[in-house]
C-alpha cells in the first residue's frame, strides 16, 4: 500500500511539472497581428492626423501633398542628402523622436547603419507584397534610378562599343562623370566594379577586344578599369552639368558621360544633341536601389504606412514617373526599356558587398585622384 501512495505522490508531482512549466508559456505567446482592411488604416491613420517624411528627392513633397490632398493628413516632407539622411534618422533614433518614414538610397550604408542598427523598420504593405518583385521586397525598394553611358549624337555615333575604349589615348579628356567622392551611388557602382564577378567581366571584355590577357598593376580588373577611367576623365559636380558639357552642340570633339538618363528629358527644350549608348559591354551604366522603410521613433506608424502603400499605386508614383525613375511594380512610362531589360546590362548595387569593401575602393581612389 505504501508503494502505491509513493507512486501515486511521484505521478502527482511530475503532472504537476508538465502543467507549471506550460503555463508560463501559454502566458507568453504574443497575440498575431490582424491586418488590418485599408479602409481601416484609413481610418485609424487619419486619427494620428499628421505626418513627417524624409526623402530623397524634391519630388517627394508633391507625392507628400497628394497624399494630403486624398486623406487629409498634414504631411510635411524633407529632403535630405544620402549622409544628412543617416545622420539625422541615427540621431533621432537615439533621442527617441523624430520623423515617421524615409525614403532612401546608398545601399550599404542604409543596410549597416540604419535597418541593422534598428534604427528604421522593415514593412511590405500587403498590396505591395502581393505584386512586387522578390529581390526588391526585402529591404523594401521604392524606385530604382538609372546612369548610364550618354554620348553627344551630333555627329553620329560614338562608336563605343566596350567600356575599355573610354580608356584609350583617343579619349583623354572627353568622359565626363560626377566625382565619386562627392556622391555615394557614384563611388558604390566604383566598388561593385571590384567585386569577383564584375572584375572577371572586365577581364574577359578586355581580351575580347585587344585579343590578350590584361596585365595588373593592380588587385584585379575592377580596379585597373577605376585607375585607367579615372586618369582618361573629367570629373563634374553634378550630373546637369555634365549633361549640358555633354550634350551641347557645336563641339569640335565628341563627348561621353556617365549621369543619370532623366536629363534626356530636357534635352530638346535645352537644344542638347544626346543618346544612350546601349550597346556597350559589359555595363552601359549602374542601377542603384532607392529603400523605404518606418523608423524607429515612428510616432504616426498607421499614417507612415498608409503613405507607403499610397506611393506604390499610380497616383501615388505619378510625380516620380520620369525617364530614369523605375517603380519595381510600375515601372517607368517614359522608359521603352523595363527593368528586366536594365537588368542584363547594368552594374547593380549588392548591399553587403558594398558595406565589407567600400573603405577600400575610397582610399584607392583618393590615393589615385
Amino acid at each position: 500500500m505504501k508503494k502505491i501512495v509513493a507512486l501515486f505522490t511521484i505521478l502527482a508531482l511530475i503532472a504537476g511539472c508538465v502543467f507549471a512549466s506550460g503555463a508560463p508559456e501559454a502566458q507568453q505567446a504574443a497575440p498575431v497581428e490582424k491586418e488590418m482592411t485599408h479602409e481601416e488604416l484609413v481610418a485609424a491613420a487619419q486619427a494620428e492626423g499628421s505626418l513627417t517624411v524624409y526623402t530623397f528627392t524634391s519630388r517627394g513633397s508633391q507625392v507628400g501633398a497628394a497624399f494630403e490632398a486624398k486623406y487629409g493628413i498634414k504631411t510635411e516632407v524633407t529632403q535630405l542628402s544620402d549622409s544628412e539622411m543617416i545622420t539625422k534618422v541615427t540621431a533621432e533614433a537615439k533621442a527617441g523622436q523624430g520623423a515617421d518614414i524615409i525614403f532612401a538610397q546608398d545601399s550599404g550604408r542604409v543596410l549597416t547603419e540604419l535597418f541593422d542598427t534598428g534604427y528604421v523598420t522593415k514593412y511590405v504593405p500587403a498590396a505591395v507584397a502581393a505584386e512586387i518583385p522578390a529581390q526588391y521586397a526585402d529591404p523594401l525598394v521604392y524606385d530604382l534610378n538609372i546612369k548610364a553611358f550618354i554620348f553627344n549624337n551630333e555627329k553620329g555615333d560614338a562608336n563605343v562599343s566596350n567600356v575599355w575604349q573610354l580608356t584609350e589615348p583617343e579619349w583623354k579628356g572627353r568622359v565626363q562623370y560626377k566625382d565619386p567622392q562627392k556622391e555615394s551611388v557614384g563611388m558604390n557602382f566604383f566598388v561593385m566594379l571590384t567585386s569577383d564577378e564584375w572584375a572577371a567581366k572586365l577581364a574577359q571584355a578586355y581580351k575580347d577586344l585587344y585579343g590578350k590577357d590584361l596585365v595588373l598593376t593592380t588587385p584585379n580588373a575592377g580596379y585597373e578599369f577605376i585607375k585607367m577611367l579615372l586618369a582618361n576623365s573629367v570629373l563634374g559636380s553634378s550630373d546637369s552639368k555634365i549633361c549640358e558639357a555633354v550634350g551641347a552642340k557645336g563641339q569640335e570633339q565628341q563627348l561621353m558621360g556617365l549621369f543619370t538618363i532623366n536629363k534626356l528629358r530636357t534635352a530638346a527644350e535645352k537644344d542638347l544633341a544626346l543618346e544612350v549608348d546601349y550597346d556597350m559591354v559589359p555595363f552601359n551604366g549602374f542601377m542603384y536601389p532607392i529603400y523605404t522603410a518606418l523608423t524607429s521613433v515612428c510616432a504616426h506608424p498607421n499614417a507612415a504606412k498608409l503613405f507607403m502603400e499610397f506611393a506604390y499605386t499610380e497616383e501615388g508614383w505619378e510625380p516620380m514617373d520620369t525617364l530614369g525613375d523605375n517603380s519595381p511594380i510600375l515601372g517607368s512610362s517614359e522608359d521603352t526599356l523595363t527593368i528586366a531589360d536594365w537588368e542584363k546590362t547594368l552594374v547593380i548595387e549588392d548591399p553587403d558587398f558594398l558595406a565589407a569593401h567600400r573603405y577600400e575602393v575610397e582610399q584607392f581612389i583618393v590615393s589615385i585622384l
